[in-house]
């Protein structure tokens, strides 16, 4: 959005994580108030017009009218635990929340890098953006504690760290499928 720029683009005005969005790992987004390839949001337009408030949770008028169904869906990234992360960021603060995703996101690379066979890209965005970082540090060190896998195939490998990922959210009790929103019509 013209006029829209945030020196802090790995966690939204609105309080998603973009440094996990498929989007923006791919380069298509520069991230909230990024500069160029920004799309047009209400929410930026509204922080503009209530003086360039850095997190929408600074706004005394937060949570407003424009959160309505707002979790209720997902973009690229889920939204269902945006409340939860806002509360986190502000309760740890914000740079040993950063310093969290951070860590996510390099987990996030690592499954990419040695266990995507081409058909896991968003189930592992989604079971980093989702899974509390224990629990994916588990994971990676199951992982890790397999040195058989290194001989298996891509898709063997993509099976394993998907089962496990998919463990660690049957027991939180999370879908790691993304909430396509419903339309009223």
């Amino acid at each position: 959005m013209k006029g829209f720029v945030r020196e802090e683009t790995r966690f939204s005005l609105c309080g998603l994580n973009c440094c996990l969005c498929s989007m923006h790992l791919g380069g298509y987004c520069p991230g909230c108030g990024g500069g160029a390839g920004n799309q047009s949001c209400a929410i930026a337009k509204c922080s503009l017009e209530h003086g360039g408030v850095l997190f929408c949770w600074a706004c005394p008028e937060y949570p407003c009218s424009r959160y309505e169904g707002f979790d209720d869906g997902d973009s690229f990234v889920p939204h269902r635990n945006r409340r939860q992360d806002i509360a986190q960021a502000r309760e740890m603060g914000l740079e040993a929340y950063l310093a969290q995703l951070e860590e996510k996101r390099a987990i996030l690379d690592a499954l990419l890098a040695r266990y995507n066979d081409g058909r896991r890209k968003t189930l592992f965005h989604t079971a980093v953006y989702l899974l509390p970082l224990e629990d994916l540090r588990s994971v990676m060190a199951a992982l890790s504690s397999r040195p058989e896998l290194a001989d298996q195939t891509i898709k063997e490998r993509a099976l394993a760290a998907v089962e496990l990922l998919q463990e660690a959210a049957d027991r939180q009790k999370i879908s790691l499928k993304l909430n396509k929103k419903t339309w009223k019509g």
